[in-house]
């Protein structure tokens, strides 16, 4: 990996982490995460299937409360670099992506921790009418730590990182990386149990098995079943909004 791609690779973590250019709703994704950094190493659809696959672990995962159990963002941009720039196996990508998951948990709370302190500043300039202080403490100061907590470590792991991803791969042979790849295999099954169990619920699960059934007994692509999904929620939005409607009338 070269310098450059190194310090794009910080970047897309960074943008993923920040809410500025609406980042933390989608470079954070995985997903999206992956097929940037498979951009930025010219392989672009590699990157791509890697980031699906991570994706399919997060597929449950929530921030509640403030808490963030994993960091989604890290284990799709870490996870990848080091996949691609080490040729590794899918699968073997998706074992890397939860512990550099779980890694990424200590700069959400090291933010956290900051923010906390510019909070404080802010709501003292905000008492004296300070506009100026107040961007500082807000934006300015938050963004720099961000950036600091984010970008830096990132771009250090991807370029020196990567080439001790090769040489550990090397060093373990051939018996320990299949290993790896069947437990990475099972990963996707987690998210997706986990999605599972947040829509059986008796007034979404019917429309999860009628996809199920328009793909398998019908052969309808996946392109296919999405756009019938969102005429789908449509009208159980319509069909909502209207039983709310009588109910408050009377």
């Amino acid at each position: 990996m070269t310098v450059l791609q190194a310090i794009l690779v910080g970047l897309v973590y960074y943008m993923g982490s920040s809410c500025w250019l609406i980042g933390y709703l989608t470079v954070t994704r995985p997903f999206v995460a992956a097929t940037l950094v498979g951009i930025i190493m010219g392989q672009p659809v590699e990157g791509a299937v890697i980031g699906a696959s991570i994706q399919l672990i997060y597929m449950g995962w929530m921030s509640v409360g403030g808490s963030q159990p994993s960091d989604a963002c890290m284990a799709g941009t870490l996870a990848t670099a080091f996949a691609l720039g080490s040729n590794l196996d899918v699968n073997v990508a998706l074992t890397l992506a939860v512990p550099l998951g779980l890694l990424g948990g200590i700069v959400w709370i090291g933010r956290n921790t900051f923010n906390v302190f510019f909070l404080h500043l802010a709501d003292k300039a905000a008492a004296k009418g300070d506009a100026k202080h107040m961007f500082i403490y807000n934006t300015l100061l938050p963004q720099t730590v961000l950036l600091a907590i984010t970008f830096v470590p990132v771009s250090l792991a991807a370029y020196f990182g990567t080439a001790a991803v090769s040489g550990i791969i090397e060093f373990v042979g051939a018996n320990v990386l299949g290993v790896l790849a069947t437990i990475g295999g099972v990963l996707p099954a987690v998210g997706i149990a986990l999605t599972l169990k947040i829509i059986m619920k008796k007034r979404v699960a019917p429309y999860f098995f009628l996809g199920f059934l328009l793909c398998a007994y019908l052969g309808v692509s996946l392109v296919g079943v999405a756009a019938f999904a969102f005429v789908a929620a449509a009208l159980y939005l319509i069909s909502d909004s209207k039983n709310e409607e009588v109910l408050q009338n009377g």
